[in-house]
């Protein structure tokens, strides 16, 4: 059996991306090295450096989304929104949980959601 345990985004400028996922977890850089960025998010890894082959806005953004579990989906939402992060989605209801889906500054889509239970 496989275990998904981390993500990495690459990016053009990945300190420009580190800071803006920095204000979006709420916390600094569990790990900052050569230019690389990464945080323990619940049981992910998520990991942000720079990739010679990616240059400038993701030009096809709802091909992968990175879903951040919360309870707290609107009140999380107003507080990413006021970071300026650009809003693709406000919140809605679905299947009795909530979502709402922003864009990174590298045109990246993710999503807040209430946790699968």
């Amino acid at each position: 059996m496989l275990n998904l345990n981390s993500i990495m985004i690459g990016t053009q400028d990945p300190q420009k991306l580190a800071a803006f996922y920095e204000k979006v977890v709420g916390k600094k850089a569990d790990m900052e090295e050569g230019g690389w960025y990464g945080w323990s998010v619940g049981s992910c890894f998520l990991s942000i450096g720079e990739h010679d082959k990616v240059k400038g806005k993701n030009p096809n953004p709802e091909r992968l989304i990175l879903n951040f579990e919360t309870k707290e989906v609107k009140e999380e939402f107003e507080r990413i929104k006021k970071l300026g992060a650009k809003v693709v989605k406000e919140p809605y209801e679905m299947g009795g949980g909530w979502i709402a889906t922003f864009e990174d500054p590298d045109g990246n889509y993710f999503q807040l959601m209430t946790p699968w239970e």
